[in-house]
């Protein structure tokens, strides 16, 4: 037996989300519908470093599971990249130690959030960026995102249906970089909430818009709830881009 670790990519689309879910298409079931046919109709559960919402996308998730065949990390990858829909691509495969675990070995992750902000929508990527075509002051969204760094309690920036009593997350990096007709958000933490990152966004581009004072952060924080929080925005602008071990 041996523990696989696949770093893969999805357009999350035309999914119900990453986790298994009952007559819906899910990125884990693509899985393991996959590996079930490498081994002969069992069942391979897969692992991953968390999960992502409906038709939000991923660069590096990370997956592992554990496998009797015998096969080199190479063939790994073009056997899987094969079988698997076109819409989910196998980035890297290597074998790991069994202490291993996608989720519980992971130090932190990185979401990124892409907005076009130009006036007319882009057809070719309506479903990979979210269109906010206002003025944004950005060196008012730049000092909302200093205010986001730290270790907070992020309990008005995660849905009210997050059942994690520990709402205590460090953010490491928060930006924003601009690019032609478009802004890309940029957070790495040690965790996400349930919809942080999309709450997150909607807020800081509600104080880029003037809608909001650029100090209110810290204030929002301390008040712990999601009432005072903004708008969250839609999921086909985010992407679990990066995912942090020690190694």
């Amino acid at each position: 037996m041996k523990r696989i670790k696949c770093i893969i990519s999805y357009d999350g689309t035309h999914f119900a989300g990453y986790q298994v879910q009952p007559n819906k298409r899910t990125v884990q079931g693509e899985l393991e519908q996959t590996l079930a046919k490498m081994h002969k109709g069992e069942m391979v559960r897969v692992a991953a470093s968390g999960r992502t919402d409906a038709g939000v996308h991923a660069y590096g998730q990370v997956i592992h599971f554990d496998s009797s065949l015998l096969l080199p990390a190479e063939r790994w990858q073009k056997a899987l990249n094969a079988l698997l829909p076109d819409d989910i691509v196998v980035r890297d495969v290597q074998e790991v130690d069994f202490s291993f675990h996608a989720r519980f070995s992971a130090t932190a992750k990185e979401y990124r959030y892409k907005i076009r902000t130009a006036e007319e929508q882009d057809v070719f990527s309506r479903y990979y960026c979210y269109h906010y075509p206002y003025a944004l002051d950005i060196e008012a969204i730049k000092h909302a995102l200093n205010a986001v760094k730290g270790t907070h309690d992020f309990t008005s920036f995660c849905s009210a249906k997050t059942e994690i009593e520990d709402r205590v997350r460090t953010i490491y990096e928060a930006e924003a970089i601009s690019s032609h007709n478009g802004l890309e958000f940029r957070f790495v933490g040690n965790g996400f909430l349930y919809n942080m990152v999309r709450i997150l966004v909607g807020t800081i581009l509600e104080i880029g818009q003037g809608k909001r004072e650029a100090d209110c952060i810290p204030s929002i924080l301390q008040g712990k709830d999601r009432r005072l929080a903004g708008k969250t925005a839609p999921p086909h602008g985010l992407y679990l881009w990066n995912v942090y071990y020690d190694n």
